[in-house]
Order: structure tokens, then C-alpha cells, then sequence
């Protein structure tokens, strides 16, 4: 009965990960223009109730990236999450608008996202991290 209940809060885990959908991976983004950042994040049976997400920027252009676990880089955005169907192509999602800095680095980053929901009938807490390869140009 023990296994049964580890593998369904795994099941329900994985089933409450985000994903970015936007910018692309390896996209051109440029500093001191706006950029939408797209959070995408699938329904579940399981219950869950959005807390927010923190969306950062870091230059890896001089050292190895980073997980974005390590490190979020400079804050974007840092606010809650609510994710809404708009296409029936793609699942639930909310696109955030930021300003990339105008002192962004040049060359190789990463969006970082911090995912944070409470999931289950308990509830319990889920942190996920998120990145995406972008250049700064």
C-alpha cells in the first residue's frame, strides 16, 4: 500500500510541471525591448491551486549556465500565476510581458522560471524550475 501511495504522488507531481513555451529555445531577444515569456501549465485530475511564478534572466555567455534551481539571475517578474486556456492547440497558459535590462549582457542566457503550487487534498507544496537557452543580441 506504501508504493502505491509514493507512486501517486509522483504521478501527481509530474503531472503538475510547468513548461516555457515562449520565447523558443535559442531566440534572439534584445535589451531594453520587451519580451513575452509564456508559463505553460497542463491540467491535472489531481487538485492544485497556483501560488506564482519568479522569472529571471542570467548571462552564461563568460561561465557555464546554471540550473535554474542555482541561481535566477536578475528578476523579471515575481507574482502570481494563472494559467488559462486560449488555444485549444496548447494547454493553459499566461504570457508575462517583461523588459529585458538595458545593461543585459550580450550574447548566451537563460530565462529561469520558479514554479510554486500547492497540490493534492493535504495540500502539499511543489517547487519546480524551469530554463530556456536564449541570446541576448
Amino acid at each position: 500500500m506504501k508504493s502505491f501511495f509514493i507512486v501517486f504522488f509522483v504521478a501527481a507531481a509530474i503531472a503538475q510541471r510547468a513548461s516555457i513555451g515562449l520565447p523558443t529555445e535559442n531566440q534572439n531577444i534584445n535589451p531594453g525591448n520587451e519580451v513575452v515569456i509564456q508559463v505553460q501549465r497542463p491540467n491535472s485530475l489531481s487538485s492544485s491551486k497556483e501560488m506564482g511564478v519568479a522569472i529571471g534572466l542570467s548571462s552564461c555567455e563568460s561561465t557555464p549556465c546554471r540550473d535554474a534551481d542555482e541561481v535566477l539571475g536578475t528578476i523579471l517578474y515575481n507574482g502570481p500565476f494563472k494559467p488559462e486556456y486560449h488555444e485549444s492547440s496548447l494547454p493553459p497558459y499566461e504570457n508575462f510581458t517583461v523588459t529585458v535590462p538595458a545593461s543585459a549582457t550580450l550574447g548566451k542566457s537563460q530565462i529561469n522560471i520558479a514554479h510554486a503550487a500547492l497540490i493534492g487534498a493535504g495540500p502539499s507544496a511543489f517547487l519546480e524550475s524551469l530554463n530556456r537557452t536564449i541570446f541576448v543580441v
